[in-house]
């Protein structure tokens, strides 16, 4: 009956080990965003667009991650001679497609300044 009770209790443990394994591999998700400027809206979301696509390379990369699913995040506005954007320095709409949302506004230095945001999960 001993021996009963310790491969019960190996069991049990074994078990442990296997949820615990198991959390780590879960699935998590985070934000990342991009900014560029440009001369004209689209020259500044097609930069920021492609900030975004070398900050999910490198965060890839460097997390050893392989597939990732994208979607899009308002990323909050990341100006460069600025410590924030007022909301009269909009330039809508929005530009949303499936793996990002970039926001525009108007820089001091910069005609357009836009951040691209995207939510990557593993």
């Amino acid at each position: 009956m001993g021996s009963f009770w310790r491969a019960l209790a190996l069991a049990f443990v074994a078990a442990g080990f296997c949820l615990a394994d198991s959390t780590t591999a879960q699935a998590g998700c985070v934000g990342l965003s991009g900014t560029a400027d440009g001369v004209n809206k689209q020259t500044g979301v097609a930069r920021s667009q492609n900030a975004l696509k070398e900050a999910i390379a490198e965060y890839k990369a460097s997390k050893r991650l392989g597939r990732v699913t994208i979607s899009p995040m308002r990323a909050k506005p990341q100006p460069y001679w600025r410590g924030s954007v007022s909301p009269n320095l909009y330039q809508k709409p929005d530009v949303v497609t499936s793996t990002s949302h970039t926001i525009c506004w108007r820089g001091v230095v910069s005609p357009h300044v836009c951040t691209s945001g995207a939510k990557i999960c593993w």
